[in-house]
């Protein structure tokens, strides 16, 4: 078994070696986010605090910028700011595992760190199958995989995976994404005693399931959390259509707030509302802080379009992870907002107050870059329009139509493209530009938007805009500090 894992572990290695100039050199490599050494990143997995550290740990598949037989990355951080990358944490490697180690999460029992993750399997007829798995380790850098632990109940397809572990009045319970044999998107529950014996309670959400009908094909990557009174379910359905604003990218990820009956093993809960609306969102996981904070980090990815490729394929890696962020539940709605930790990156402040916005393009002294954090905050409205503009991209809100509206360049670089939400009134903005991402959070992380950009790095510009009158702003802006390691 070892020899196998450490023969797949060392090809990674190898191939990490023979790329290591080439991705080095992209100038869209990120200096302040979570992305693969080389090739494909995907869902960010095993969020958790094991002995003074926060590991996170990240679908990878390190030979290719497409999706393949995954390993599991794994990254630790002390103040989740600065990451460093650790060893190889699962491979591909066992017959229950061998087309791929998906997505899972971590929980510390009896002072060890324990994996659950899903092992895809292709079998001779090229059907899928999938097994729940477990990998325990005692330092959290090296795993010892104990082998499945759920079978695939009857029922369902083989699309039946994402395990999230939690603990609740002494019992271990486990939230599934899965397919019923109806092709219907459902969230299944289990519960445990001691992490190995796990006992199938069906369904707790989904088509099908209480008054919720034909929501999407899968469900994937679910998590459920309790936050100030309200039991959330995180998810990723797949097949809605669009309507409207709404359900734009190829997959969603949002939310569905209600109350778990914990013995009749059920979920009442409200409509399903996105939890991000820009382009690039997915697969978030969230985990609870020492101090009792619920952070999140997401997947800055989404299934890729036909025909679309990224720049940074060229050169060997694709997609990141976004920001830690930290939830709280306020009036009926999630809110998302940066750790407050990331203040650490700041470095070279500009503070300008009682800015006058008016339809004549703004530019504020030693306010321009292409790595920065910029927080506006409105103290007067009085225009149909508001916007800034940075690089080829730009955000926009209309008050006449309460409508955010971010755009990008297209990543062929032909013409530009839109998401939108409704926003009823604009208060702030703070808004995180990388290298070749942008997250903007709304009113204090009321509303989102995250999404790669691929702009000229050599347009540094940032300006202001106003339509048929004025915005007053008070405008800071800080350059980050680079603080990636690979």
């Amino acid at each position: 078994m070892k020899s196998s894992s450490q023969a797949l572990i060392q090809q990674a290695k190898e191939k990490i070696n023979e790329m290591k100039l080439l991705v080095a050199n992209d100038p869209y490599r990120l200096d302040y986010h979570i992305m693969p050494p080389v090739g494909l990143l995907n869902d960010p997995n095993g969020f958790v605090y094991f002995n003074g550290y926060y590991h996170l740990f990240y679908q990878w598949n390190p030979f290719a910028t497409t999706h393949g037989a995954k390993f599991w990355g794994h990254v630790f951080s002390k103040d989740l700011v600065h990451w460093h990358q650790a060893e190889i944490a699962l491979a591909p490697d066992q017959w229950y595992d061998k087309n791929g180690c998906y997505s899972g999460s971590a929980i510390v029992n009896k002072e060890k760190l324990y994996l659950f993750y899903t092992g895809n399997v292709k079998n001779e007829q090229g059907e899928r199958e999938s097994y729940q798995c477990l990998a325990i380790s005692e330092d959290g850098i090296h795993f010892e995989k104990q082998g499945p632990i759920i079978h695939v109940p009857n029922g369902y397809t083989g699309h039946f995976r994402d395990p999230k572990v939690f603990r609740k009045d002494n019992t271990w319970y486990m939230v599934l994404g899965a397919q019923t044999m109806e092709k219907k998107g459902q969230v299944v529950l289990y519960t445990s005693p001691d992490l190995r014996e796990w006992n199938f309670q069906g369904p707790i959400a989904g088509s099908d399931v209480g008054e919720l009908y034909d929501f999407g094909y899968m469900w994937e990557c679910p998590d459920l959390f309790q936050l100030n009174g309200a039991d959330l379910l995180l998810v990723c359905p797949q097949g809605l259509s669009p309507q409207g604003m709404l359900y734009q990218n190829i997959f969603q990820s949002g939310y569905f707030a209600g109350e778990v009956d914990w013995k009749q093993h059920t979920f009442s809960h409200g409509d399903f509302v996105e939890m991000d609306r820009g382009f690039d969102f997915y697969a978030a996981q969230t985990t609870e802080a020492p101090d009792g904070r619920r952070l999140l980090v997401g997947w800055m990815g989404n299934a890729e379009e036909i025909g679309s490729i990224q720049p940074t394929e060229n050169n060997g890696w694709i997609h990141c992870l976004t920001l830690p962020r930290v939830l709280e539940w306020k009036s009926g709605r999630l809110i998302q907002k940066p750790v407050k930790e990331l203040e650490k990156l700041r470095q070279e402040e500009v503070r300008h107050v009682a800015v006058v916005v008016t339809e004549d393009e703004l530019l504020l002294p030693k306010v321009h870059g292409s790595v920065f954090e910029v927080k506006v905050d409105v103290h007067a409205f009085q225009a149909k329009e508001f916007s800034i503009h940075f690089g080829e991209s730009s955000f926009h809100y209309n008050i006449e139509k309460k409508i955010a509206t971010f755009t990008r360049l297209k990543f062929s670089g032909e013409g530009k493209e839109i998401r939108q939400c409704t926003l009823e009134e604009l208060e702030s903005i703070r808004i995180f530009k990388d290298t070749s991402s942008v997250e903007i959070f709304l009113n204090d992380g009321e509303e989102v938007f995250t999404s790669r950009v691929f702009h000229d790095l050599n347009r540094e510009e940032i300006y202001f805009h106003a339509e048929e009158g004025q915005v007053k702003l008070d405008v800071t802006k800080w350059n980050l500090k680079k603080v990636t390691e690979y």
